[in-house]
């Protein structure tokens, strides 16, 4: 790999910032994001990469290529959580595995923002269908991640029903502000759109580098609760990335020959949802251990991927 490239994404002032929560919270510092900020700063980041996605698509417009992204994303979504379930059922138990399943098979939202600051970096921008394809990813691995808990559990943790999981996945926060943002984007004026250009465009890598900096002292205190499980989650947590981010290097050359799509395919295979998963498994497997599936996709997937992972799948894109 290109050391250059490994040096120039491990001093992105992005990640520089993560680090700095991360130290904040080693030092026991009384530095805080407010919990009502943070959120702001969530839906603010959905919103901006939703409208411009939109924006990008109408350009674009909706074609073969832009249906066979999205069906190849609803596919990564299906099969990830199939594997990766049956890969940590012996070891963590049929709940827990569910729950990571679904976490793996599922999409981390803020990694994907920083996939995009990163290929900004390098003047790289990936197709606006690529946001769609990433909030039609969230609900098929929460619906497989069910179907598996209930097909190889006890009555006693089947927890609730698939319509209702169905319909909590769907009207999530996070999947219905970067789905409304983006159909907002796809149908508004194109010369009004430009009045909220500064807001959605000039801003966006300050508040990334915020919230990312409240997310770095967040990883620090997650993990403090998952030393209880071992070597072996800690090496799923990096091992299923790597593996799904670099089958889909490969794979993603067979719908669209974009690398910086192909790119964004990696990330989102790779990446791991630790906002919209916990929230439904809460419901759907209560017997699960959210100090186990939330600290490996934010404490250790999260970090890897921002500052390792980026450089690494573009790398791996490349050379295919």
């Amino acid at each position: 790999m290109d050391t250059g490239l490994l040096i120039s994404t491990l001093t992105m002032p992005t990640l520089l910032f993560f680090v700095l929560g991360m130290v904040a919270s080693l030092v026991k510092s009384d530095l805080e994001i407010p919990a009502s900020t943070s959120r702001f700063i969530s839906l603010y980041l959905l919103f901006s990469i939703g409208f411009k996605g939109g924006q990008e698509l109408a350009h674009e417009g909706i074609n073969s290529t832009t249906l066979a992204c999205l069906g190849f994303g609803l596919l990564l979504s299906s099969v990830v959580p199939v594997y990766t379930f049956f890969l940590g059922k012996r070891k963590l138990g049929v709940s827990n595995a569910a729950a990571v399943a679904a976490s793996y098979g599922s999409v981390s939202a803020v990694t994907f923002v920083a996939a995009t600051s990163f290929l900004e970096h390098f003047s790289q921008h990936p197709g606006g269908h690529m946001v769609a394809v990433m909030a039609f990813m969230e609900a098929p691995a929460i619906i497989v991640g069910m179907l598996l808990l209930r097909k190889y559990s006890d009555s006693s943790e089947k927890g609730t029903s698939i319509n209702h999981q169905l319909h909590h996945a769907l009207t999530n926060s996070s999947v219905l502000m970067v789905l409304g943002s983006l159909i907002i984007g796809l149908i508004a004026n194109t010369k009004e759109a430009e009045g909220i250009k500064p807001f959605t465009t000039d801003i966006f890598k300050g508040f990334l580098a915020i919230f990312l900096l409240e997310m770095g002292m967040v990883t620090v205190k997650r993990l403090s609760a998952f030393k209880q499980y071992g070597a072996f989650a800690a090496l799923m947590a990096i091992g299923i990335p790597i593996f799904n981010g670099l089958i889909t290097a490969y794979l993603s050359g067979l719908v669209t020959q974009a690398l910086p799509d192909r790119f964004m395919f990696c990330i989102l295979a790779a990446s791991a949802s630790y906002i919209a998963v916990p929230a439904a498994m809460r419901l759907a497997a209560p017997e699960a251990d959210p100090g186990l599936y939330i600290p490996m996709a934010l404490g250790i997937t999260f970090p890897f991927n921002i500052s390792l992972g980026l450089p690494i799948y573009w790398w791996a894109i490349q050379q295919m």
